[in-house]
């Protein structure tokens, strides 16, 4: 690892203290339509946006197990603009985290979560499940994917109320691997290509989805700790497909 990979250390998209958590985000990008995304979950301690989430059941939420927290999770769904009350939303606790039993907190696989609720959402409009991938579905190198968050405009920006999105393309394992070494697992991660001008996602974005195709293949997990929006590095997720067996295990029971 040369001298500029010592110092731009990959971070978690989450700062792990509570007082020091930063908000999901989008770098650049585009405010989303409000309610086009209703899948997407805040989840909330104290009232304070920590990550993001997909809806798969009405009683999942699926994220990254970095967003563990021992304090209560409020799942926030049908949201546009998670500072005001709007009539959409629906404030669910969660009542049991299903973390992957072989993720480690000071490593960066198996970074992955299942949040129980404690009741069903009711699905309308505004709240939707997602469905996930096949797991025989395969995606090339080149193929355009969202992102999508709420929060952080930049490493050293505020953070935004209303949910934006942006787009990402599917970058080469390869390519991943030259840049992150051990930090990235190819049978377990994506990552991604981005410029500046379109921007993706930044610090305290974790758990939120990488959308290509429709479907979810990613939940975001990490960055440069120097700058989110540097094209040299890029952003890595979540394999969605890689967990389905253990997902569907957890479901089950």
């Amino acid at each position: 690892m040369n001298m500029i990979h010592a110092f731009c250390i990959l971070v978690f998209l989450l700062q792990l203290s509570f007082t020091g958590a930063s908000e999901s985000g989008i770098v650049e990008g585009n405010v989303s339509k409000p309610h086009s995304r209703p899948y997407m979950a805040s989840l909330q301690i104290q009232g304070k946006h920590t990550c993001g989430g997909i809806l798969i059941r009405e009683d999942f939420i699926l994220t990254v197990a970095h967003c563990e927290n021992k304090q209560t999770i409020t799942a926030v769904l049908g949201a546009h603009n998670i500072k005001k009350k709007e009539g959409s939303q629906q404030r669910i606790e969660v009542a049991k985290l299903h973390i992957h039993p072989k993720y480690k907190k000071e490593g960066y696989r198996y970074d992955i979560l299942l949040l129980q609720l404690k009741n069903n959402v009711t699905l309308n409009k505004f709240v939707k499940t997602i469905e996930l991938p096949n797991s025989d579905e395969n995606l090339p190198a080149r193929v355009k994917c969202e992102v999508a968050g709420w929060g952080r405009t930049g490493q050293k920006k505020p953070s935004s109320d209303v949910l934006r999105e942006a787009t990402e393309s599917i970058q080469f394992n390869q390519e991943c691997k030259y840049i992150w070494k051990d930090s990235f697992t190819s049978s377990e991660m994506i990552c991604t290509k981005f410029d500046k001008k379109n921007g993706g996602v930044c610090q305290g974005d974790s758990g939120g989805p990488l959308i290509c195709k429709g479907k979810p293949q990613g939940l975001t997990a990490f960055v440069s700790l120097c700058d989110c929006n540097d094209p040299k590095y890029p952003h890595v997720f979540t394999k969605i497909i890689s967990f389905l067996p253990w997902i569907k295990e957890v479901m089950k029971k």
